[in-house]
């Protein structure tokens, strides 16, 4: 087993070019050597379809294409903000497309991979909110308006989400210890790999007395961050600048 890696909550946008320069760098030089490479959400600041024109964003498209073609499996779960990331922008990218919860065996044991977002049950308008745009009627309505509709609806939810925010307590915003138990029981592992939070941590915890590990990967909003997990070295979190 080569190194499998990390990351999440990129938010890539052409206003800001920097990190997007700064994950092409990540993979020419670190995801290159890798075996995996997992995307668990917000890739991307947001994704109108895939008709969406992704100006100033194709180059770290074809980085990631360049990976994949050269070897690295590549996977991608949806965020809350690239939940209407489709087949066409995986073909272009070559990464496939995994569903959240998702099951993986990580060194002969199972862990759980999600974006994370479903485990902020504190914060009850936010998942009324992902309720309403994970609905497939609700996201097939939306992307049968118009591109421009589309951009103006995304600029309008980025706006509301950000007056939100503001006004939330910041421990709302974070996970529910007791909904991160209960779903690492139903899915009847010991390890689970989020991000959504931006809270970069490895938290060590017990299950019906087993050890147990919760590790939130970190943002990319001044400096990228991953996880790297290898046969002969513990977990380990690392920034990438």
């Amino acid at each position: 087993m080569r190194d499998w890696l990390f990351i999440s909550d990129l938010h890539l946008d052409p206003d800001r070019p920097e990190i997007v320069h700064l994950f092409e760098r990540f993979i020419d030089e670190i995801a290159i050597h890798a075996e995996r490479l997992y995307i668990l959400g917000d890739f991307l600041e947001y994704w109108l379809g895939d008709d969406d024109k992704a100006t100033g964003l194709d180059a770290a498209f074809k980085s990631l294409k360049k990976l994949s073609d050269c070897g690295t499996d590549v996977f991608f779960m949806a965020g809350n903000r690239d939940f209407l990331v489709g087949e066409t922008l995986a073909r272009k990218c070559g990464f496939k497309i995994i569903d959240e919860p998702f099951i993986e065996i990580i060194n002969g044991k199972a862990a759980l991979l999600m974006h994370g977002d479903t485990l902020c049950t504190d914060d009850v308008a936010y998942q009324s909110f992902r309720t309403m745009v994970r609905n497939k009627a609700w996201q097939d309505e939306i992307l049968a308006k118009s591109l421009e509709e589309r951009q103006q609806l995304a600029r309008s939810f980025r706006k509301q989400s950000g007056q939100a925010n503001a006004k939330k307590d910041y421990e709302i915003m974070d996970v529910n210890q007791e909904t991160v138990i209960t779903t690492m029981q139903q899915h009847s592992v010991n390890l689970l790999i989020h991000g959504h939070t931006h809270r970069k941590a490895i938290h060590h915890f017990k299950i019906n007395n087993q050890p147990a590990k919760r590790i939130v990967l970190g943002d990319w909003h001044e400096k990228g961050s991953y996880l790297r997990i290898s046969k002969q070295s513990e977990p380990e979190l690392i920034s990438f600048e």
